[in-house]
């Protein structure tokens, strides 16, 4: 089973094995749930993109030195960006989650977003208003409620695609990384999805 406190595990592994988990978040309104099909990897000290470049320490960043499996959530404009820490303490390295496809509550997802079809959650800041996660989550455990990963379902992906990172300019090396990676032909991609498949890119459910 897939483990994200593996030492041995660098934080680009992690990101390719978070795609087809299940993200989940329990709320008073009724449970909402989506499958990861986007994450990048930020690789912290030598990363220019990450937020813990060169060991930058500020109480914004507490959660990003904490313990594998640490729900790092910061906010970018008005939008709330969910990462999870992939290594041990003390070393800063996180993957956000760029996107889902939904699967269980997504009319109350609806709601959240006032939008719905493929808009619902393709994209970092999409997917936290859709999944009701706000800065409350930052710094719990991503393996307990209410925001958690449920790793009794899995569904796998036909193909996993790296690319560089979103939004990232003027980093150098950094910029061109191949640090994206995404479910090949799964619509709700947030850029650069290519041709959508008609199976969203996916094998069959694993239990």
């Amino acid at each position: 089973m897939f483990d994200i406190t593996d030492a041995s595990k660098s934080t680009e592994e992690i990101a390719q094995q978070l795609l087809g988990h299940l993200l989940v978040k329990e709320t008073d309104s009724g449970v909402m749930s989506g499958w990861i099909v986007e994450t990048e990897a930020y690789l912290g000290y030598e990363d220019a993109a990450a937020h813990s470049y060169l060991g930058k320490r500020t109480p914004r960043l507490h959660s990003m030195y904490q313990k594998a499996g640490t729900v790092y959530i910061y906010q970018m404009h008005t939008h709330k960006m969910l990462n999870i820490v992939t290594q041990p303490e003390g070393v800063a390295h996180a993957v956000l989650i760029r996107a889902v496809e939904p699967n269980e509550g997504e009319k109350l997802m609806q709601l959240n977003r006032k939008k719905n079809g493929v808009d619902l959650t393709n994209g970092p800041g999409k997917l936290t208003k859709a999944l009701n996660i706000s800065m409350e989550d930052n710094g719990l455990s991503i393996f307990e409620k209410p925001l958690y990963l449920d790793l009794s379902k899995k569904l796998e992906p036909i193909h996993i695609e790296a690319s560089p990172r979103i939004g990232i300019p003027n980093k150098g090396e950094w910029t061109e990384a191949n640090l994206r990676y995404t479910v090949s032909g799964n619509p709700y991609l947030s850029k650069k999805r290519g041709k959508v498949s008609m199976d969203n890119g996916w094998k069959t459910m694993l239990e």
